[in-house]
């Protein structure tokens, strides 16, 4: 890749990577420090990674590089740990966005990127499989887990507004 192919891509993906990062992690100055990290891995490797892979490269380092941070600050959610019934809202809560990024940062760290590389990203479940180093099976049963987890969790619809 050449310094003119590394400037393309930094400008056309790092928005994105950005996004998809914060809304993982909530946390600004976190998203920006992992997307530049992520830059920082591509120009140690530009001689490496072909410019038409560029993309599925820099969302897939992202995507670990969320999962390192996470895990150095052990706050990964486990699925066995979960009380449904606890966690479920029933008060007739009217916002059901603050309800769903509630939801979503309760699932377990795989689901939680996986659906929303699905639902919010728009990846086909085998870039997904690519970027995460899963299979398309494995992608498809963390989405179907994840989503019975938020259908299950948000309850109703009826009961929310």
């Amino acid at each position: 890749m050449t310094l003119k192919e590394f400037n393309q891509a930094v400008d056309l993906y790092s928005d994105g990577i950005y996004h998809f990062v914060l809304k993982n992690i909530k946390d600004e100055d976190k998203a920006k420090d992992i997307v530049q990290d992520t830059f920082e891995k591509l120009w140690k490797k530009h001689t490496e990674v072909n410019y038409q892979k560029v993309k599925s490269y820099l969302f897939s380092t992202a995507y670990h590089t969320l999962i390192d941070l996470t895990r150095r600050e052990k706050k990964q959610a486990r699925w066995d740990e979960v009380d449904d019934n606890r966690h479920s809202e029933m008060d007739g809560y009217s916002d059901l966005n603050e309800v769903l990024h509630k939801a979503v940062a309760l699932l377990p760290e795989d689901q939680r990127m996986v659906v929303m590389m699905r639902d919010y990203e728009g990846y086909s479940y085998k870039e997904i499989g690519e970027i995460a180093h899963l299979t398309e099976s494995q992608v498809k049963v963390y989405i179907f887990r994840a989503r019975k987890f938020l259908k299950d969790y948000i309850g109703k619809i009826e009961v929310l507004v």
